[in-house]
């Protein structure tokens, strides 16, 4: 999956260094979930096509909220967009919000690791 296919907040030009292993570890479960929801939107979701009514769709809104605020905190604001998502919705520009004290980098692929100490 091609990180052109997410919204410009969610990449990074971030790299993991083998020196930041102590401090990836606890970002294991965050980066589990955004490796799920990279399979679903390089698989199942192609075959909807653009039916979300939200910009960004619900998938990548997902991947931004898992992004900023971690595996259960995000999936929760990822649940809570879909269930706003229905026909009836008026749609429009929703993107997740910022956690005001993200303290990490974004690869190139939508990962989270630990912020280099240049």
């Amino acid at each position: 999956m091609s990180g052109a296919s997410l919204p410009m907040a969610s990449i990074g030009d971030g790299r993991f260094e083998g020196s930041d292993l102590s401090s990836a570890i606890p970002l294991l479960p965050r980066n589990a979930v955004l490796a799920l929801l990279h399979g679903y939107r390089a698989t199942i979701s192609h075959t909807y096509g653009d039916v979300c009514r939200y910009y960004p769709s619900c998938s990548a809104y997902a991947v931004g909220a898992v992004q900023q605020h971690g595996a259960v905190k995000g999936s929760l604001l990822a649940a809570a967009r879909i269930a706003r998502c229905h026909p009836w919705a008026a749609g429009g520009v929703d993107d997740p919000p910022a956690h005001k004290n993200f303290r990490f980098e974004l690869t190139p692929r939508g990962y989270v690791v630990p912020l280099r100490k240049d």
